[in-house]
């Protein structure tokens, strides 16, 4: 069976072309967060962190989960690079805007 394998990138998608699919996926383990500066708890397990990740410095806004007593990093979040970071943070009196004006 094959599958058609997308890379992130930056800017998108790459496609990377047809590659066969894994039968038995293996997780990846949990990343060393050493390095990892957890700026604010946005919720129960929402947080908002500054970590080095792959050599350059990113914005993660990610869910944890507790798995064995121990906190994980789930899936479903997003890491901004500092141009990303930067373009959202030049927008957030825009934003602030229009949440008051969809409220």
């Amino acid at each position: 069976m094959w599958r058609n394998r997308k890379r992130k990138d930056a800017d998108g998608f790459i496609d990377d072309g047809d590659v066969p699919a894994q039968k038995n996926p293996k997780k990846a383990s949990a990343p060393d967060d050493s390095d990892s500066i957890v700026v604010c708890e946005i919720s129960k397990n929402r947080r908002v962190s500054v970590r080095n990740w792959q050599g350059k410095i990113v914005v993660d806004i990610r869910e944890f989960y507790t798995k064995d007593g121990q906190e994980l990093p789930g899936k479903k979040g997003i890491s901004l690079t500092m141009d990303q970071w930067n373009v959202l943070r030049d927008h957030v009196e825009e934003i602030d805007k229009a949440v008051a004006e969809n409220s």
